[in-house]
């Protein structure tokens, strides 16, 4: 089924880096990554970012994304207030579960300037990131899974801009990386579609030491 030029666009701007939710500002301990040396160049660095997209991203995120995509349009807030619990619970780090509340809120005022009845949906959650995202995804039209690919790609800029940052590295393989990414994205968003809510899951050891550690980690550029 095609997408109408509307929702497309709206899918578009809520992928923009330029979108005022602070997206920049964090980099999900890629950040941390580097410094412990398992992120250096454009390979390892590229292949340390589609690990997350595919073993946390996929599992977690975009399984709620999806998830709450579809309980937003009908309408189903028991639905949308267990998905946006789970989120919490699930953040392995004191930075993550700032970082996603943080969004959350940013998302939410934005949300408040586009649609005025934004507040009244929202009455008494402040929601994570990904379920204000779903919120905005559906008030523009969009199914679940053009919903998540649209944040799956939105979050891929993202951390690719940390990585050309934090690496450092230049344009042209951060645009390498991005197309790794957007090749990638595809197959983790189907892998998020098919994932039942007894599935998901946020199991990633790894990320959780590494965001912790950065918490304190001596010189840093990102809140994550």
């Amino acid at each position: 089924m095609s997408i109408s030029s509307p929702t497309l666009l709206g899918l578009i701007w809520l992928a923009s880096p330029a979108l005022p939710v602070g997206g920049f500002s964090y980099s999900e301990a890629l950040e941390a990554a580097v410094d412990a040396q398992l992120a250096n160049g454009e390979q390892q660095a590229g292949d340390w970012l589609l690990a997350q997209l595919q073993l946390s991203q996929a599992r977690s995120d975009l399984a709620v994304v999806a998830e709450a995509v579809a309980a937003w349009h009908t309408g189903d807030r028991d639905r949308v207030q267990a998905l946006d619990a789970w989120l919490r619970c699930t953040r392995e780090s004191a930075e993550f579960v700032l970082q996603t509340e943080q969004m959350g809120r940013s998302m939410l005022e934005w949300l408040k300037l586009q649609h005025g009845d934004a507040a009244a949906a929202f009455a008494g959650l402040t929601p994570c990131y990904p379920v204000a995202f779903a919120f905005a995804a559906a008030r523009a039209g969009a199914a679940p899974r053009e919903a998540c690919l649209a944040f799956a790609f939105g979050w891929a800029e993202n951390m690719v801009a940390a990585a050309v940052k934090a690496v450092p590295l230049g344009q042209s393989a951060g645009q390498r990386m991005l197309q790794r990414l957007a090749q990638a994205i595809p197959a983790a968003v189907e892998q998020a579609l098919a994932t039942p809510a007894e599935a998901r899951q946020a199991f990633s050891p790894m990320l959780a030491i590494l965001s912790a550690q950065h918490e304190t980690q001596y010189s840093r550029l990102f809140r994550s």
